[in-house]
C-alpha cells in the first residue's frame, strides 16, 4: 500500500509538471531550461533551416559562407540535396569551386539546372560526397573511395599535394557534420 501511495504521488507530481512545462511562461521557461529559439527550424523547412549561430558550421552552411562556391550552392538547391548534406553525417564532401564550375563547356551548368536534369545533377553532386569524415591525414596515395552515388573516386598525394581523381585539393574545411575539401574541378562519374 505504501509503495502504491508513493507512486501516485510521483505519477500525480509528473503530470502537474508536464502540464505546466508546456504552457506559456512554465515550468521549463521559469527554470531557465529553455530551448535555443536559434536552434528552432523555420516552418516548413528542413534541416539546412535551422538558424544556429553558435556551432560549427555543417558542410552546407561552409559552402553558402563562401562566395567561391554559389555555384555548387545553386546546384544544390537545384538537386533537392541541401537538407541531406545538412544532416549529421559524417560527410567528406570535394566541393568544386565557382570556377571549376565555369571550366565546364559552355551551357553544361545551366542545362544540368533545368529541373528535368534533376537526376543527373544529383549523381554529379552525389559523387563529390563520401560518407564518412576523411582528415588529410586519413586520405592516402591509391585510395579508393566509395561515393554517394555509388562511383568509386581515386585519392592521389604526393608530399603535401593532394588530389582526387584528377582535381586538385586547394583547401580543407573542418565542419560540424564532416570535411570540406575544396578542389579546382568537377568531378564526374564514369
Amino acid at each position: 500500500m505504501k509503495k502504491q501511495r508513493s507512486f501516485i504521488v510521483f505519477l500525480a507530481f509528473s503530470m502537474i509538471y508536464s502540464f505546466f512545462a508546456c504552457q506559456p511562461g512554465g515550468a521549463e521557461q521559469n527554470t531557465g531550461a529553455t530551448a535555443n529559439a536559434a536552434a528552432q527550424p523555420a516552418p516548413g523547412g528542413g534541416q539546412a533551416s535551422v538558424k544556429d549561430e553558435n556551432s560549427e558550421p555543417n558542410v552546407v552552411k561552409v559552402a553558402m559562407n563562401s562566395p567561391d562556391h554559389t555555384t555548387l550552392v545553386a546546384a544544390l538547391k537545384a538537386a533537392d540535396l541541401v537538407d541531406a548534406m545538412a544532416n549529421v553525417g559524417p560527410f567528406t564532401v570535394f566541393a568544386p569551386t565557382n570556377a571549376a564550375f565555369d571550366a565546364l563547356p559552355a551551357g553544361t551548368v545551366e542545362g544540368l539546372l533545368k529541373p528535368e536534369k534533376k537526376a543527373d545533377l544529383s549523381n554529379i553532386l552525389k559523387y563529390h560526397v563520401t560518407t564518412s569524415a576523411l582528415t588529410d591525414i586519413m586520405l592516402q596515395d591509391g585510395m579508393t573511395l566509395g561515393m554517394a552515388n555509388g562511383g568509386k573516386a581515386t585519392i592521389k598525394k604526393n608530399g603535401d599535394k593532394l588530389m582526387i581523381n584528377d582535381a586538385n585539393v586547394l583547401g580543407v574545411v573542418k565542419a560540424s557534420n564532416g570535411m570540406v575539401y575544396v578542389i579546382d574541378k568537377v568531378l564526374l562519374p564514369q
